[in-house]
């Protein structure tokens, strides 16, 4: 079971902090910081570069820390809610990944709330601390902050498209 976990964290972990290394520097793929800020801006964001900073960095510590098995809970909760918005952009192309969908997403959000619940593993960093196994009613709260902050995030930060403004426009004018 322990092998599996390792497994398990290193390449969730690791493919979650690639994808945030993505949005703020040309590694790996990545467009640059201004790459990053322009994915925002286009998928209806407000704050652009702070923005994309702040998604970045949680993708890149969140993974990081997942992969180690380092604050599991914690780790498991900043990286559901990154990857909980990143499902709300796709959401509107269906589940499905080749649709561009929120398949991808979801994965990583239930690997990470399944990870919170069962806890880093013998081979982990806070296995080595002494802060594991952590109380079930953490994981839970991790479980249940992750997606709720990302879902006000979301609310907050988006701006309506022209389209949806449009159709406000003319629904307020009927």
């Amino acid at each position: 079971m322990d092998a599996g976990l390792l497994v398990l964290r290193l390449v969730v972990g690791l493919l979650i902090a690639g994808h945030g290394v993505q949005k703020v520097s040309f590694r790996l793929g990545g467009n640059g910081l201004a790459g990053g800020t322009e994915e925002f801006r286009r998928d209806g964001f407000r704050g652009g570069r702070l923005t994309a900073l702040a998604a970045g960095a949680s993708q890149i510590g969140s993974g990081l820390f997942l992969a180690a098995g380092l604050l599991t809970p914690l780790a498991a909760m900043a990286a559901m809610g990154v990857m909980t918005v990143a499902g709300t952009v796709k959401w509107h192309k269906g589940l499905w990944v080749q649709n561009d969908g929120y398949e991808y997403p979801l994965v990583l959000v239930v690997v990470s709330a399944a990870l919170a619940l069962t806890g880093p593993g013998r081979w982990s960093v806070d296995r080595a601390l002494g802060v594991t196994p952590w109380p079930v009613w953490v994981a839970v709260a991790a479980i249940a902050i992750g997606p709720s902050s990302a879902l006000l995030t979301r609310l907050l930060l988006h701006r309506p498209t022209t389209a949806t403004k449009g159709t406000r426009y003319a629904q307020a004018a009927e």
